[in-house]
């Protein structure tokens, strides 16, 4: 009998373990996010954009903007947009609440005497404990199924133009876009937007090696500008200037362009190669990357006022 009291003693200990981390686990999940991506894509900033030949996979979400989901001319936020339970920075979702009160309330039932097997003792009590945690499990289980299935995103585009994985590309210049849509007025893009996209590329990349500010501002949004002057302030506090050289572009697509109200956006997949050092400020010894060449993909969204000139709006990694 004193070894079953020991027994129950040690195991309740555990469930109230499991009961006070469990909400802490959510949490910092929740809060994961992959550094390096930032900016604002209009009504679409909370939405992954369609998949390309050239970024086939999932791309991470923005984890820096300005935007504020449900805002005016807001869409809501995309349903997989990181964490467990919930998206980054946005706390635990409905489903996560639901799944934290289930498992507590279960678990402090039984810490207290309740449950289904609560008027029984000894081996039946560790039995009844179990039982419950795993039927606690199954209902959260078939709750996170439902939920998935109930905020899936639609097509991007019904019945319009297609610039997924199947897309045919284009033989220009490394870029193979198609023509954009989407649920607003579609935009069209020309050639002439593909080379400023390509010259928008290398520009902003030599800027940056040269920390020059003045030109970013010609060349990305105030909020992208925001971004960028933090980064290279973290970068002169550490003593180290990063340089980025020989950038090339390898193949693009176009995975979007819409129209929203007098502002015209296009965001598109980007595979280029570069030199990526970071170099010592004083003695400009290297200290970081590689002098080798390396390619990356990532996602960047282009801003223009009708009529105007193409400037960077957001950047995304690819996962």
């Amino acid at each position: 009998m004193n070894f079953s009291h020991r027994t129950r003693g040690i195991v309740r200990a555990i469930a109230v373990v499991m009961a006070l981390a469990l909400p802490v686990m959510m949490t910092v999940s929740a809060a994961d996010a992959r550094a390096g991506s930032g900016g604002s894509r209009g009504s679409r900033t909370f939405s992954a954009p369609p998949s390309t030949n050239t970024a086939p996979g999932s791309v991470a979400p923005l984890n820096r903007t300005f935007s504020q989901p449900n805002g005016p001319g807001m869409g809501a936020p995309a349903a997989n947009s990181g964490g467990l339970f919930g998206r980054p920075g946005m706390g635990r979702s409905l489903l996560g609440g639901l799944a934290a009160g289930f498992l507590g309330a279960g678990l402090f039932g039984m810490l207290f005497g309740g449950g289904l097997f609560s008027g029984l003792g000894g081996l039946s009590s560790i039995l009844g404990l179990i039982l419950q945690i795993g039927l606690i499990v199954l209902v959260v289980r078939f709750a996170m199924s439902w939920w998935q299935r109930r905020n899936s995103p639609s097509p991007a585009y019904a019945g319009g133009p297609d610039v997924g994985p199947g897309a045919q590309p284009n033989t220009r210049s490394g870029f193979g876009f198609g023509l954009g849509g989407g649920n607003n007025a579609p935009v069209e893009i020309t050639p002439a937007d593909y080379e400023a996209f390509e010259r928008l590329l290398g520009e902003i990349q030599t800027a940056w090696s040269n920390e020059d500010i003045a030109k970013l501002h010609t060349l990305a949004t105030p909020e992208m500008v925001s971004y960028f002057s933090n980064d290279l302030q973290d970068n002169k506090a550490r003593n180290v200037i990063n340089k980025v050289t020989n950038v090339k572009l390898l193949q693009g697509d176009l995975a979007e362009a819409w129209r929203e109200g007098d502002s015209e956006y296009a965001t598109v997949a980007m595979r280029y190669s570069l030199v990526d050092v970071m170099l010592d400020r004083n003695s400009n010894r290297l200290v970081g990357g590689s002098e080798q060449p390396q390619e990356v993909t990532d996602v960047w969204t282009f801003l223009r006022q009708r009529g105007g000139n193409w400037e960077l709006s957001a950047i995304q990694e690819t996962n």
